[in-house]
């Protein structure tokens, strides 16, 4: 069964999908079977990995409104390493649609159940924000992996999330966990983002990723030539952050 990872940040622009997209790409590099799900209506993710959302027949959207089978939507990528279950900005109608639905929060979990067996690694891009679409991410996953800018008003934004985190684990999702905390855009130069580091690895420990992502002109480019940082330029110091990113993550599984 697949160790299911939901990405989540309600804050906007510390690289959730970035390392979404990432991750999935460097998982596969180490020969992990990986599905990438968009649940973001902005579709990031899914732009980011070479697909036009305008030529989809099927998308996230349908597999919540259980209008079609998940493996019909989900959509093989042999240039990125990894499977997509993509989206486009209609997926904000999804929102509307679960609130007719029988335990709407468990949707997802129950889509991916039926796909769960043929990956390792499901990775899951959340949207920017506290909602029922993040709610189920929060629901079918095993660990959440809160990337976030070592920056003042980050830390008001983790409080928040966390709270979130202990609220499904006490109703609904007893299983999750942190699954870690990752520094990402980090500038070693910047005295504020050197002292944020220095107390979430006070505050929480292990769970606080070794690995840091520096801010890299080559992850941004990435994007707009529909590949992660690890095919475009695997020799870049970005694709080399989660190179190790993964293989922090394979160990810390093995571990477990």
């Amino acid at each position: 069964m697949a160790r299911i990872i939901a990405v989540a940040n309600q804050k906007g622009g510390v690289g959730k999908t970035t390392t979404a997209v990432n991750l999935a790409a460097a998982l596969g590099e180490m020969k992990k079977r990986v599905l990438l799900v968009d649940l973001d209506p902005q579709g990031n993710a899914t732009v980011g990995s070479g697909i036009n959302p305008q030529e989809l027949e099927w998308t996230s959207l349908e597999v919540l409104l259980q209008e079609c089978r998940i493996d019909a939507a989900i959509i093989t990528l042999e240039k990125t390493g990894y499977s997509l279950l993509p989206t486009t900005n209609d997926l904000v109608a999804a929102e509307v649609g679960l609130m007719e639905v029988a335990d709407r929060e468990m949707v997802l979990s129950v889509a991916l159940s039926a796909v769960s067996g043929e990956y390792a690694y499901i990775i899951i891009d959340c949207p920017p924000s506290l909602n029922l679409l993040t709610l189920n991410a929060l629901t079918a996953a095993d660990g959440v992996l809160i990337p976030m800018q070592c920056e003042y008003y980050a830390l008001e934004g983790l409080a928040a999330l966390i709270k979130t985190i202990e609220q499904v684990r006490g109703r609904i999702n007893p299983n999750l966990q942190i699954e870690g905390l990752l520094r990402t855009m980090f500038d070693g130069r910047n005295n504020l983002s050197n002292e944020v580091s220095r107390q979430l690895i006070e505050h929480f420990g292990e769970r606080v990723y070794r690995t840091i992502v520096p801010r890299n002109v080559r992850v941004a480019e990435a994007p707009s030539h529909g590949l992660s940082v690890v095919k475009y330029d695997p020799k870049s110091q970005g694709a080399i952050a989660y190179l190790g990113l993964a293989g922090e993550m394979i160990r810390r599984a093995g571990k477990r």
